[in-house]
Order: C-alpha cells, then sequence, then structure tokens
C-alpha cells in the first residue's frame, strides 16, 4: 500500500485515469496506461543498445495487464492506484528490459548469419500496438525470423539442387551407352503384326542381347522362346539365357542373352542387340520412366523398339536428342478385325475360342461362374494371379481343355492364346479414382488379340449387350493420339536423391522426392522428373523410422499393394524390422495342408508376399535371407491357386451337368 495519500481532482468529479498517471509520475518513467482490446495495461518503453544497434521497445511486461474494462470501473481509486504502484516496480522495469535486451542480441545474432539488417525484425518492438505481453511479442518476431530463414535456406537448397541435377544431362548419366555407336530400329504396328516375332528373331541371332518386358509373364514367355531358339540352324547349340525380374533370378552360366522385367535392365554390360517391347508404354502415369530409362540407357549397337504406331512421334524425337540414327518399320496386321454385326446378348451365344473381357477380378469370377454353368469350360486370366498361374490357364485355353478364356485387360499384354473373339462384358474400368471408359488405344490393343495368325483366318470382336456393343464399334474407329514427343518422365535414382541429400543436409525422403520433382533443373521440359503417388505415400510412413535414404527409397519400391491390408501389412512389418536391423527369416508353415484351409483370395495374396519378399532378398539379403524359400513359397501358393480355379470350373460344370438332368425330367430349366 502506498504511504502517499491520494489527492483528489480539484473539481470532484470521478477520478480519471489521466489524474493517476499525473499522480504517479508514470510518463516521466515511461510508462503508459492504455485502455485497448477489452483490457486495461500498463505498456513501458525504453531503448536497448547492442553492438552499434539502438532499439526502442514500448511493451507490455508479463503482470502488465490489470484488468477487464468493466471490472477496472468498479475499483476505486485507491485499489487502481495500488495495482498499477504494484505492477511498475522497479524490478519489473529492469526484468523487461533485460529480456528485451537478450532477445535483441539473439535477434541480431541470427539475422548476421543470413546477412540481414536486424531492425527489419526488431524496428516492430516500437510500433505494436497490443495488449499482448512481451514474450509473446517476442515469439512471434522470432517466427517471422524462423519463416523468413526457411525461405532463404528453402531458396538455397532449390538453388543448390538445380546446380545439382541437371536433366538436360539425363543421357550423359548413362555412360555405357552414351559413348556407344547404338542405331534404333522401330517395329510398329498393332497386335497380330509379327513386330514382336521380328525383333526376337534379330535378338536370338544376335552374339549377346537383352529382352525388356513390360511384365514378369512376359519375359518369362521370352525366356523361354531364347531358350528354345536355335541361332545357327537346327543343330546348333541353344541359346544360354537368364531371367531376371524384381522378384526372381534364374542365372545361367555363361549366359549371353537376358529376358528381364524393363525396371531391371543393366545399363553397364554392352550386349549387341537390346529389345524394348511395349514402347508406347513412354506415356504411362506410373511407370513410363522405365521405358524412358530403356530408350536412353540401354547398352546396346542395335535396339529395337516395338510396339503401338502411336508412339513414332515419340521415338523420332528421342532418336533426334539422343543423336542416335533411326529406322522405322510399320507393320500391318497379319489377318484381318471385324466388329460382329450384333451383339453377343446371351451367355447361350458364347462359342468355343471366346475371350471374355471384364475389368475386375469380381466380374472376372462372376462371369466364369455364370459361363460354366451353361456347360463350358473355363481358363481364367487376371492381375491378381501370379505369372505362372496366368500362363497356366491360358496353356489349357490354348491346348483346347478350356472352351473359353474370361480375363481383365491382362489379357491385352502377351499370353498368345488363339483367340477366335473377344467379347467386352463392358467398357467402364475403374482408374483409382472412379469408373470411366476406356481410351481407344486400350480397346485396340485388348482387340487385336483376336484372329491369332496362322490359327484364325479373321478375329472378331463384339460388346456383350447392345450399350457395349455399340461403344466398342465406336472406339474401334477413333483414332489414337500419339505419345507425347517430349516430357518423357525420368524417376529418381537412389545417386540422384544422394546428391540432393548432399547439397542440401536432407534426409526425408518425401523432401528429397519433392526436391527432385519441383527444384532440379529442366532446362526445356524434354525430360521431365516424375514419382508415383504411392511413393510418396509410403515415403511419408517411413520418414518416422530410423533408416537411411537408401533403405526409405527401397522400401518405398518394393512391387506390393497398399490397398489389400494383408499385403500392407506384410510391408509395414519389413520396413519397421530393417529400421530394427532385425533379421526377418521364412519358415515353411507347420501344417503342409495350410493352404487348403484358405479361400483363393487369400492364396493369391500369400503367393504375393513370398513374392515381394523375394524381391527384398535381392536387395536387402542380410536382413531378408529366405530367398530361395520365398520363391519356393510362392510357386506352390502359385499351383494351388492353379488348382483352386480348376476345381471351381469343374464344380460349376459338374452342378450344370446334375441341373441339366434334373431340368430335362422336370420340363427345363429357367434362369
Amino acid at each position: 500500500m502506498s504511504d502517499h495519500p491520494v489527492s483528489l481532482p480539484a473539481d470532484n468529479t470521478e477520478p480519471d485515469d489521466a489524474f493517476l498517471e499525473r499522480e504517479l509520475g508514470l510518463a516521466a518513467r515511461g510508462i503508459e496506461l492504455v485502455k485497448m482490446e477489452g483490457r486495461v495495461f500498463l505498456r513501458f518503453s525504453g531503448e536497448v543498445q547492442y553492438e552499434g544497434l539502438r532499439v526502442p521497445y514500448r511493451l507490455v511486461p508479463g503482470r502488465g495487464v490489470l484488468a477487464k474494462p468493466s471490472k477496472w470501473r468498479k475499483m476505486d481509486l485507491l485499489a487502481r492506484r495500488e495495482l498499477i504502484e504494484e505492477r511498475t516496480n522497479e524490478q519489473d522495469l529492469q526484468r523487461l528490459h533485460a529480456e528485451t535486451a537478450e532477445f535483441v542480441r539473439d535477434i541480431a545474432e541470427d539475422a548476421d548469419e543470413f546477412g540481414w539488417d536486424p531492425m527489419t525484425f526488431l524496428d516492430v518492438l516500437d510500433e505494436l500496438e497490443t495488449s499482448e505481453p512481451a514474450e509473446y511479442v517476442f515469439q512471434r518476431i522470432s517466427q517471422r525470423l524462423t519463416h523468413a530463414a526457411e525461405r532463404e535456406e528453402e531458396e538455397r537448397h532449390a538453388a543448390r539442387t538445380k546446380e545439382s541435377i541437371n536433366l538436360a544431362e539425363y543421357p550423359q548419366s548413362f555412360e555405357v551407352a552414351s559413348r556407344m555407336q547404338r542405331k534404333f530400329i522401330a517395329l510398329l504396328g498393332p497386335t497380330n503384326s509379327g513386330k514382336t516375332h521380328r525383333a526376337m528373331e534379330a535378338l536370338a541371332k544376335a552374339g549377346s542381347g537383352v529382352y525388356l518386358a513390360p511384365l514378369r509373364l512376359l519375359a518369362l514367355e521370352n525366356y523361354e522362346r531364347l531358350q528354345a531358339a536355335r541361332p545357327h540352324g537346327a543343330h546348333g547349340d541353344a541359346i544360354k539365357v537368364s531371367l531376371i525380374t524384381g522378384e526372381e533370378r534364374r542365372l545361367e552360366e555363361g549366359a549371353t542373352h537376358v529376358a528381364s522385367t524393363v525396371e531391371m535392365l543393366d545399363t553397364r554390360t554392352p550386349v549387341d542387340v537390346a529389345v524394348i517391347d511395349e514402347i508406347q508404354m513412354l506415356a504411362d502415369r506410373d511407370r513410363g520412366a522405365a521405358w524412358t530409362t530403356a530408350v536412353v540407357g540401354a547398352p546396346a549397337k542395335v535396339v529395337y523398339l516395338v510396339g503401338a504406331p502411336e508412339a513414332r512421334r515419340a521415338i523420332e524425337a528421342l532418336a533426334e536428342r539422343l543423336e542416335v540414327p533411326l529406322e522405322v518399320h510399320v507393320l500391318k496386321r497379319m489377318g484381318p478385325l471385324a466388329m460382329e454385326p450384333s451383339a453377343v446378348r446371351k451367355l447361350s451365344n458364347l462359342r468355343r475360342g471366346d475371350a471374355v473381357i471384364c475389368f475386375s477380378r469380381r466380374e472376372v469370377l462372376m462371369w466364369r461362374d455364370m459361363i460354366t454353368e451353361k456347360g463350358l469350360s473355363v481358363a481364367t486370366v487376371y492381375g491378381n494371379l501370379s505369372p505362372e498361374v496366368r500362363r497356366a490357364q491360358a496353356e489349357r485355353f490354348r491346348e483346347g481343355q478350356a472352351d473359353i478364356v474370361v480375363g481383365t485387360d491382362a489379357l491385352a499384354m502377351g499370353l498368345n492364346m488363339p483367340i477366335a473373339r473377344i467379347v467386352m462384358t463392358t467398357t467402364v474400368k475403374y482408374n483409382g479414382v472412379g469408373e470411366e471408359e476406356i481410351p481407344a488405344a486400350l480397346a485396340k490393343q485388348i482387340a487385336g488379340r483376336a484372329g491369332r495368325y496362322g490359327v484364325h483366318e479373321e478375329g472378331f470382336v463384339a460388346g456383350y449387350d447392345d450399350d457395349t456393343h455399340q461403344v466398342m464399334r465406336a472406339l474401334m474407329k477413333e483414332k489414337i493420339p500419339p505419345v507425347a514427343a517430349t516430357g518423357f518422365a525420368v524417376a529418381p535414382s537412389l545417386e540422384q536423391l544422394h546428391r540432393i541429400s548432399a547439397v542440401t543436409g536432407e534426409t526425408s525422403l518425401v523432401k528429397l522426392l519433392k526436391r527432385f520433382v519441383h527444384n532440379i533443373d529442366v532446362p526445356d521440359g524434354f525430360f521431365y522428373p516424375r514419382i508415383t503417388e504411392e511413393q510418396n505415400e509410403r515415403a511419408e510412413w517411413l520418414d518416422t523410422l530410423p533408416l537411411s535414404v537408401a533403405e526409405k527409397f527401397m522400401l518405398s519400391l518394393v512391387p506390393i499393394s497398399s490397398r489389400v491390408p494383408m499385403l500392407q501389412s506384410s510391408w509395414e512389418h519389413w520396413a519397421l524390422s530393417l529400421a530394427k536391423k532385425k533379421v526377418v527369416k521364412l519358415q515353411p508353415h507347420p501344417n503342409p495342408q495350410h493352404l487348403f484351409y484358405m479361400n483363393l483370395q487369400e492364396v493369391e495374396d500369400t503367393c504375393r508376399v513370398y513374392s515381394a519378399y523375394a524381391w527384398l532378398g535381392y536387395r536387402e539379403p542380410e536382413y531378408f535371407p529366405s530367398i530361395e524359400l520365398a520363391s519356393a513359397l510362392a510357386r506352390e501358393a502359385a499351383e494351388r491357386v492353379d488348382a483352386m480355379l480348376q476345381q471351381q470350373n469343374s464344380a460349376a460344370r459338374k452342378r450344370q451337368g446334375q441341373g441339366g438332368k434334373q431340368g430335362g425330367k422336370q420340363g427345363g430349366r429357367r434362369r
């Protein structure tokens, strides 16, 4: 309590704050009494000097807020005076001055690191009109400097990233290919034009070579094709061939040829001939970068580019950019392809040699069951099946053990089968976001599987219902747009991510991928950086684990679907184990019959898990050593899937047979 009596104003009006300010001499001490923002508070003024800086301030100390206006009005003059005196003692003044001096020093030192004028941030200390205590003002100024520093660092990192990777120099990153005298031969044509056959003949005759496939199934098919080839006549020695896919290695000692998936291209070993299949996949949203790498980096004297005619402009642009001579051969389909006059409309109108196309596993199995109930045997082909099962099912159809094949657009690539007619159940496909009509290119590729040359004189296409038939008719007439002749996708390599990490100090995979996409130098956009959405989503989770950049990058590429809970769970388990440096060994199941207790989907997913483990094992054998067992277990699961498909097929036909007998006695069966 004050020792000084309170002198009331001479006119006996209500005591006011201006009177108290004069009475207590607040202004002389650099103190203001302020009403603002629904508060009554004290503001202290002063000046801090630091290394030549003179920084004035007007700040509210920690105990500077006195009351809300409503409460302040109810306080008498004595109470107000006592509260002001309590909050304006010398300790409060000195404490605020010391805190401000320390803050000014910190900001000045931080600003100096970036070569900034500290007054850019500190001049607001004398300008702010706020009831916020000084500590909050300091926080906001610090955040402003931090954000500015982050922006500055971001700009520096972006500049360093741009300097470290220039996509104009992308071709030179493939040292072997860029030094070779290469030649491109494009074999372009529709399905059943013999283009792949011609390229594979040239590959078989070469002293060494590589075949690059879009699918494991095609790699396997052409691996066996090369094994069976005799380049020097019927009595010549067999070609020594290795098979290399992400999930499988069949390495032949002294092999001169390799059949592999396109992502597994060895860019360091020169060969005589390379065959890059389905070259129009350059335009693929998720995998196009692998074809860019193959064209730019295939270390072969002659590179065959095999695919659809719409890839011609893109090939010509790449050849010109790479300064590689190019020969283009446009092939025509060897047998005619025609639309049926009308839709199929009834299951009873299906016939031997038909391929019935759906766009989901569920639809494939539904149509299979409906068709087998009509007494026809069915082979099934869809994406979830392993290459071995797809091939076994295709073989059944090829050898006449199955009357009809029911499949997804997985039939559009590879799987040479004697299909007489393609029957489309729909032209609508789920694209990962929603359902949309299939593009003309896919429609034509699927339709082109009809009328296998040497088996059928002509191929036919039909829709199952009238609407689908009319849409297919329109799609078959539609002109396919050419593959873009610029903007070729380039995926990040581990070497590039390490380079970005070295110049920025960042180890977050999400940030490194973001820098690759947004900050590297893309002078004319001819080559363009791309990453997949799935890789980016995985990177966010992987960044929460204590893993190296190399480990996170590898795990982001594991070929396993994150949409299937069992597969996603396995992937997460492997990532967590690698983070803890725990070895993940597989063991044979204690019950040899365990697969017999699973449904079809579960066995399919089991097969995919083992294949993905093998993929990891080839890259991190120290922590995933059970590669051979994983391959064996994957084969076992694949054989079980094939057996289940055959059993389900036989069971449906048996039911139909029994139903037919009963129907005969009861005057015919009704659906």
